[in-house]
């Protein structure tokens, strides 16, 4: 998955090819939809057969489960340190705006196939995905409410959300140098914050 450890934040080092397999996976389902591709494709993007696959997955929508269930988990670990940092309110608000600015930036496929594929997901995924998601928001929300402590609880949750779209639209954008794009989507991300009070 981009080099997305499940366990944290990204790691170095050599990706296991598990992570090789989710990680050409999110590449062909982002640029090609999550039916557009087969077994076979994505094999011979890491360079062994389909049928191989299934040595390391049961099924392609296994595959997809761990790959969305995985950055639920990316994200809410890193929201949790944020939040545990004993950082200002503001400051709290700022780095996690950030660390969710540089998840999407560094992981454009990976965000495109969260925001396409969740009605792809199994039941079972969809409920795990979705209840990770929510522990997300209320980070996010807990950061709002003490940067902002007049902003009401119910603006602070639809911000949350507005700001995740703005930041996940980033898959999209090709007019900005990496680092020039992160310094845009932070500041307006945190004057769209600001706003709610």
């Amino acid at each position: 998955m981009d080099g997305v450890s499940p366990a944290a934040e990204p790691v170095q080092g050599k990706p296991t090819r598990r992570e090789q397999i989710l990680a050409a996976a999110a590449e062909l389902f982002a640029r090609h939809g999550f039916h557009g591709v087969g077994i076979d494709d994505i094999g011979s993007a890491v360079g062994i057969s389909g049928p191989a696959l299934y040595r390391h997955f049961r099924s392609k929508d296994a595959m997809l489960g761990e790959m969305l269930t995985s950055i639920s988990e990316v994200l809410l670990d890193g929201g949790q340190r944020r939040l545990g940092r004993g950082l200002g309110p503001a400051d709290t608000l700022s780095d996690l705006v950030r660390f969710h600015v540089d998840f999407a930036l560094d992981n454009p496929a990976l965000i495109t196939v969260q925001e396409r594929n969740l009605g792809n997901l199994t039941d079972p995924d969809r409920r795990k995905v979705r209840a990770l998601q929510r522990r997300y928001v209320e980070i996010w929300v807990e950061a709002v409410l003490a940067a902002l402590p007049d902003t009401p609880e119910p603006t602070a949750r639809a911000a949350a959300h507005a700001v995740f779209g703005l930041i996940n639209s980033t898959p999209h954008s090709r007019h900005l140098d990496r680092a020039q794009m992160a310094d845009l989507l932070t500041g307006m991300a945190l004057a769209a914050l600001r706003r709610t009070s």
